[in-house]
């Protein structure tokens, strides 16, 4: 007999959202229908969604998904012999990625790199590379040239700008996280500060090793993700890793100092 295999997907979008408790009642109403398992966050400014499934329930419920927000939605994969999930939720919450600072996401535009051209940003002595995730996803992989601001959560990274950055000295400034929605919100924000040149790696960490060569990659280590897999390795199959209880453990909240 055939191993059972589940695809997962994750996606979001920055879209302006209205009656938000009729959606989380027709999403949580799909889920079930096609026996998605994950989270969908919504907020009035977008959704944000990790789920699971068997891969033939995936584009029907993805549909259903389009026909309930009124939206087109790219999604990545990768597969896995298990579910990462184990409940079918909908979540309304203030922001689908938490940053607590007041964001005009049309300012990111122009700033997204696609992965095929992100080696030759990050490669330019004068980018600053900034990895905007946490310090227990750093840990785990990371790009060698990238900064540790060595975060807990994502809402510290403007403290860390403020204390580290300056859009007169540091005028080329790129940024990368897991799957593309840290970034969205940052890379705008970053121009907002008056920032001249801003890059964000488009789709993120995920979409960068899908889709540049394993000989070509820059990346070094595995890539940590919110769920049972705990990291990924270069061919986004579950890694060795895990996140060693790094959030628990009592360490030296040292920020990076000056660049």
């Amino acid at each position: 007999m055939d191993e059972k295999v589940f695809e997962i997907i994750s996606f979001y979008e920055f879209i302006e959202l209205e009656d938000l408790p009729s959606i989380k009642a027709r999403l949580r109403e799909a889920m079930l229908e096609f026996d998605i398992f994950g989270t969908i966050i919504i907020a009035d400014e977008g959704y944000n969604a990790a789920l699971s499934a068997d891969p033939a329930a995936i584009k029907p419920f993805i549909a259903r998904m389009e026909s309930i927000i009124g939206t087109s939605i790219k999604y990545k994969s990768s597969f896995h012999s298990v579910s990462p999930f184990r409940k079918h939720e909908v979540k309304i919450k203030p922001e689908i990625v938490t940053l607590r600072q007041k964001v005009d996401i049309s300012k990111g535009k122009g700033t997204h790199v696609k992965p095929r051209d992100w080696n030759a940003v990050i490669s330019d002595p004068e980018t600053v590379l900034i990895d905007a995730r946490n310090f227990y996803e750093v840990m785990n992989g990371t790009f060698p040239s990238a900064i540790d601001p060595k975060t807990e959560k994502f809402s510290e990274l403007p403290e860390f700008v403020a204390e580290n950055l300056d859009p007169e000295k540091h005028t080329k400034v790129a940024m990368f996280c897991t799957g593309g929605i840290r970034c969205e919100k940052f890379a705008p924000f970053m121009k907002e500060l008056g920032f001249r040149e801003v890059f964000q790696l488009e789709g993120g960490i995920l979409k960068y090793l899908e889709e540049v060569p394993a000989e070509e990659q820059l990346w070094r280590g595995e890539c940590f993700v919110f769920d049972e897999r705990k990291t990924l390795d270069g061919e986004l199959r579950k890694g060795v890793g895990d996140d060693h209880s790094l959030r628990h453990e009592n360490r030296k909240k040292d920020r990076a100092g000056t660049i």
